[in-house]
């Protein structure tokens, strides 16, 4: 009697769970990468030795430029125009946050005036800007 001998088939690796990994690691490195959000003016950031993190969920950002223009989030703004939409908040800035990003160029005065501005208008919370200053 002889027997039938089956062919042999070459060894395969099954690469269905390591596409499955490759995807979720994509998927989440996409959904942890942090946006830059860039003004619509050039602004440079003093430098600081401490960082506070982004957590806050009501903010006002207000951007001031070297040369003195103004913007909130990507809007350019007059001053009159800041002045009234910070009026408008009137009702919820003491739970709110005024976000002041100024150029370190900017003029000081400039700087007092908007975080006057946003004390008078009854923000509770001003945080100044900064970018993290790696020290060696």
């Amino acid at each position: 009697m002889a027997f039938l001998r089956k062919k042999r088939e070459a060894p395969r690796v099954d690469l269905t769970s390591m596409v499955d990994v490759v995807f979720l690691l994509l998927i989440f490195f996409m959904i942890s990468t942090t946006f830059v959000e860039s003004p619509g003016i050039d602004v440079k950031l003093p430098e600081s030795s401490s960082q506070i993190s982004e957590k806050e969920i009501q903010e006002v950002k207000v951007y001031l430029s070297r040369s003195g223009e103004l913007s909130i989030g990507k809007e350019r703004v007059t001053r009159k125009e800041l002045e009234s939409r910070l009026r408008s908040y009137r009702s919820r800035a003491k739970e709110m946050t005024f976000v002041l990003l100024a150029d370190k160029e900017a003029r000081h005065g400039e700087v007092v005036r908007l975080m006057d501005l946003a004390k008078v208008n009854g923000f509770g919370k001003l945080a100044i800007a900064t970018e993290y200053a790696k020290t060696p």
